[in-house]
């Protein structure tokens, strides 16, 4: 399992502007690609296309180095959602991509995650 944030509350993602992050990732794109949703922790985010995931964690002290990862929605085989509670106020997301992993995602309190898996249901099924 990859595990993209900590437990700590300050580490959840939270949805940023949908282009924020685009001169950074766009430089992977393929022809037809576009961003439908950014989320971004303290310094890493996440960057969903039409396409595929693109994860970006941002290293260094000043933030000059990056590692992205990339899982394309054609490997995605199911995800499961564990929704906010009284005392876990986030909610939890598993991805599961054929031949990587599970990759888990926690997102602050008040994220609109029905929004983000149609999103990524519309491009997986």
């Amino acid at each position: 399992m990859i595990d993209f944030v900590n437990n700590s509350q300050i580490f959840k993602l939270k949805e940023v502007e949908k282009n924020m992050f685009d001169e950074t990732v766009s430089v992977f794109y393929v022809n037809g690609e576009e961003t439908i949703a950014c989320y971004k922790a303290v310094r890493d985010y996440i960057v969903f296309t039409n396409k595929r995931m693109i994860v970006v964690n941002v290293q260094g002290l000043v933030g000059k180095k990056k590692e992205f990862s990339i899982f394309p929605y054609s490997k995605l085989q199911a995800f499961s959602v564990e929704t906010a509670g009284v005392i876990d106020i986030d909610t939890d997301v598993d991805l599961v991509f054929a031949g990587l992993g599970t990759v888990h995602l926690e997102f602050s309190i008040g994220t609109n995650i029905a929004k983000l898996l149609r999103l990524i249901s519309a491009y997986v099924l």
